[in-house]
């Protein structure tokens, strides 16, 4: 199948890579912007996908362009820093901004994307690269209803479930929330599983217990695929993205006016992993942070 629209696409990374493939593959021309590793955007011109040396060339050259950035500060430098797509965009250019944003910034630039006749749509994503590769993400969708239509096949590309949550910073509003549930879980999980140890209980036993009852998830069986399994690349999201997300959830619950004693509590979880200079690693690797912080060696 061919689509007749041109789709720019920036972000590379672990999500971006299989995005940006499943949109080549069902038919749209592409063009994307290199990563800081060339690996990725061989494979996707090796699919058909054309390379561009900027964002303001994608804006000239594309009908909808796609971010997958690591967070606000990035998304904003794209689109309305110097040479950012804003820059050089035509009348009915539609961006969407997949990346885990803060509401408030989202909402600023869709206005300023709004006096240059831009769409500006936020688009966060749920599931892992694994889901990325295979089509399979879950998409929270924040925009007007007549834009949303207009965006939905494409993000039918590389989605399996898509949420139309609301108008403009929505859809940011509700990955947030619902990353606050998951780093949430992965904070109780790293401590449930010191105190388990100190008390003589094993992570093996842990599992074995809570696998497959009433608080087993998806979630909770790729942080132990790393907890038992040891698999270092089963839940690949960095604790630096997670300091990130939780960060950015506190300080929009500051905003709204309401009492953070939890989310606040679970920011510095990842805060100390981060400080400790483990940012690169992976969220399940919060359970050696806490490990150690309470002198149990490690399992390695």
């Amino acid at each position: 199948m061919t689509v007749s629209e041109t789709i720019g696409f920036i972000g590379l990374g672990y999500m971006g890579h299989g995005m940006a493939k499943n949109i080549v593959e069902k038919g749209y021309a592409l063009h994307v912007v290199a990563n800081r590793k060339r690996e990725a955007i061989e494979d996707l011109i090796g699919r058909g996908a054309v390379e561009a040396t900027s964002p303001a060339d994608l804006a000239a050259a594309c009908d909808m362009i796609v971010l997958c950035l690591p967070g606000s500060p990035e998304v904003e430098a794209v689109v309305s820093g110097e040479g950012g797509l804003l820059s050089a965009a035509r009348p009915g250019l539609v961006i969407l901004d997949c990346s885990t944003a803060n509401p408030v910034s989202t909402r600023r630039l869709f206005d300023l994307a709004a006096e240059k006749g831009v769409a500006f749509v936020d688009a966060p994503l749920s599931r892992t690269p694994k889901e990325a590769w295979e089509g399979t993400l879950d998409t929270m969708v924040g925009a007007e209803p007549d834009m949303m239509e207009r965006v939905r096949p494409l993000i039918a590309t590389w989605s399996g479930k898509i949420v139309h949550t609301g108008l403009s910073g929505s859809g940011h509003t509700m990955k947030l929330l619902n990353n606050f549930l998951s780093l949430g879980y992965g904070a109780l999980y790293a401590e449930a599983l010191a105190i388990g140890a100190k008390a003589g209980v094993s992570a093996e036993t842990f599992h074995g217990v809570i696998s497959g009852g009433r608080m087993d998830c998806g979630f909770y069986q790729t942080f132990m695929n790393y907890v038992v399994g040891r698999d270092p690349n089963a839940h690949k999201f960095t604790l630096r993205n997670a300091h990130k997300d939780t960060r950015y959830l506190v300080s929009m619950a500051n905003e709204a006016g309401v009492a953070s004693n939890i989310s606040s509590a679970v920011k510095n979880s990842y805060a100390t992993a981060e400080g400790m200079g483990r940012g690169d690693h992976f969220v399940p690797m919060l359970t050696d942070v806490v490990a150690e912080l309470n002198g149990i060696g490690s399992r390695d």
